[in-house]
Parts: C-alpha cells; sequence; structure tokens
C-alpha cells in the first residue's frame, strides 16, 4: 500500500476543515441573533466579557478574547483553575460569560459554572454538544458540531477548534457591526504598527512642505520653475496661478519631453507647458488620512501626489519613496 503523500495529506486536511466550516455554517440560527444582542447589551452597560475555556478550546479562546477586544468590545480571559482560587474576583454582575468546550462536559469548566452563576451574568457556550451540561446551564448555545476532526483517528481537536475559531469571529464581526464600530475606532485600538499609523495619520504628518514642495507661479521663467524642482530634489512641479490655486503639475519626464521639441523654452513662462501639464492632477487633502493616500498610490499609477488645502493651494507633496521609510505600506 502507498502512502499518502506529503501534499495530499495536507490537502485533506483543508478538505475536512472547510466541510466542517460548512456544515457548522448551516446550523446558524436564531441563537446567534440572541448572543450578538447579549454582548451589545452587555458592552452598552460598560461591562465586560469574560471568556473561560480549558485545553485547545481555552488556547481559541484567547484568541476569541483578543479579536473582540481589539474591535472594541472589552473582553478578558479566565483560567477556569485559577477563577476558583481567587481570579473570579474579575467577574462581575452585569458581565457576560463566554464558554468554550467541545464536548459540554470538561469537568473544570463544569465545576466553574455554580460559582459563576452565583453572580447576576448572561452565559453564551460555544459547543459541540448543545445538549451537554454546559449547554444545559447556558442562556443561549452556539453549536459547532463538525462531521469529523482532521485527525485520522479523528481524535486531535483540529477540525471542531477551527470551527470554534470562526464562530467567534463571526460573532466578533456581526457586534461591530451592531455597535457601528468604524475604521478609525479601529485605528485607536492599534496604534502601533503599519495598520495604526497608516489609518491615524493624516497626510499633513508625512507630506514634503517648504522647499521640498516645489510650487511655482504660472509667470515664473522655465528655468526658475525647474531649479525650484532641483532644490526640492523633486520629480513633479505644483502650477498655481496669481491668487495661489493649483492650476496642474508638470514632471521632469514632461519637461525634457517637450524641451526636446523647443530648444528655447527655458526662457518662457510656466504658463508656456499647459498643453503638456497635467491640468487636473490627481490631489489629496491634507487633512485626509494617510490611508487614503495609500489608496490612491494603489489605484493610481503615479509618483508623486499633491497635496492641497481647503483652498485649492498646493500646500505639499507625498512621494511614493517616502511611504516604506514611513512604514506605511
Amino acid at each position: 500500500m502507498v502512502a499518502m503523500s506529503h501534499l495530499a495529506r495536507g490537502r485533506q486536511v483543508f478538505d475536512v476543515e472547510m466541510a466542517a466550516l460548512r456544515s457548522v455554517r448551516a446550523l446558524l440560527g436564531s441563537s446567534f441573533n440572541v448572543a450578538v444582542e447579549f454582548v451589545v447589551d452587555t458592552l452598552r452597560r460598560r461591562a465586560k466579557i469574560v471568556v473561560v475555556g480549558i485545553g485547545k478550546s481555552g488556547n481559541i479562546g484567547r484568541k476569541i478574547a483578543a479579536t473582540l477586544t481589539s474591535t472594541g468590545s472589552t473582553s478578558v480571559t479566565l483560567n477556569s483553575v485559577d477563577a476558583l482560587h481567587g481570579d473570579l474576583g474579575i467577574v462581575n454582575d452585569g458581565d457576560l460569560v463566554l464558554a468554550l468546550s467541545y464536548s459540554g462536559e470538561s469537568e473544570e469548566l463544569l465545576t466553574l459554572v455554580p460559582a459563576l452563576k452565583r453572580f447576576s451574568v448572561k452565559i453564551v457556550a460555544i459547543t459541540g454538544s448543545p445538549h451537554s451540561a454546559l449547554g444545559r446551564y447556558s442562556d443561549v448555545v452556539l453549536s459547532v458540531k463538525v462531521p469529523r476532526e482532521a485527525c485520522p483517528f479523528n481524535l486531535a481537536p483540529t477540525s471542531s477548534t477551527t470551527a470554534m475559531l470562526v464562530m467567534g469571529d463571526a460573532l466578533a464581526m456581526a457586534v461591530l457591526q451592531a455597535r457601528g464600530f468604524k475604521e478609525k475606532d479601529f485605528a485607536k485600538h492599534h496604534p502601533a504598527g503599519a495598520i495604526g499609523r497608516a489609518m491615524l495619520l493624516k497626510v499633513g504628518d508625512i507630506m514634503r512642505t517648504g522647499e521640498r514642495n516645489a510650487v511655482a507661479k504660472e509667470t515664473l521663467p522655465i528655468f526658475d520653475a525647474l531649479m525650484v524642482m532641483n532644490r526640492a530634489h523633486s520629480g513633479s512641479l505644483s502650477v498655481v496661478n496669481a491668487k495661489g490655486k493649483l492650476t496642474g503639475v508638470f514632471t521632469d519626464g514632461d519637461f525634457r519631453r517637450h524641451m526636446a521639441l523647443d530648444p528655447n523654452l527655458l526662457g518662457q513662462p510656466v504658463k508656456m507647458l499647459k498643453h503638456v501639464m497635467t491640468r487636473r492632477p490627481i490631489c489629496v487633502r491634507n487633512d485626509a488620512l494617510a490611508q487614503e493616500a495609500l489608496k490612491i498610490f494603489n489605484e493610481r499609477n503615479i509618483d508623486d501626489l499633491i497635496v492641497v488645502n481647503a483652498r485649492k493651494e498646493p500646500v505639499g507633496l507625498v512621494d511614493s519613496q517616502d511611504l516604506p521609510k514611513l512604514k506605511i505600506m
């Protein structure tokens, strides 16, 4: 008998776990709505979610608690054993307990449940056995019963823990939506790293300004305008009218191509480039989020992005080469 290849075994695990998720998805019903409403009500009263679980379920519980907390739903994890030796003090009346146990019969968890019941708390169970002891003690049950584990012996928690994790994600995302949680709220909870930088920083925080922002009036001789670009070490120049409003932008590439056609160009005013410069350049407001600038760079084939204020005056420039150094890509 030829042994199954590593690749075939890996693909088989994916197949088994995806089938398990489809099966659990089909079990979703009104109890999920109730669970979401319980969580939203708990958070509205400024209480918290207490996540408990044993073994692999406990590991999944920590991830669920982290996801909930990072999306604005205050959550803590409670070790079932330590809870009986003083840690139960983190539970308060009005909290919601999210209890994870695939069998629903974990001795350590069932020992804890009566102690939890002494508080005025709601219990939401995530279990593969809705009619288990845990299910009977709970106010609402979310079933994650899977057809089988991905383990060839149908023993090691694999499909079941994946289903628990996805159920936790589904709960967190439904709560996020119900509470009107926005991108700016997400950024407040992730101030460090690329996410925080891209979502909290404004364009005004990352743009080049002053001499590093090449701006020239339409009446300035082209030679002098090129010197402005050179001093700014910039490949583009913002052109403004007498009122300082942006009327166009041209790049060093535009200039080189036009210079080949007109060797006497240097002494003429910048406005003579109106037929080669971009008259309506892509711009971004200085008070926009840096994330918006990043989106424009991803969608448009440009190297520089002109920054304007509310009066349509060019006040800065975002150079695509600066983004990696700013660590917002």
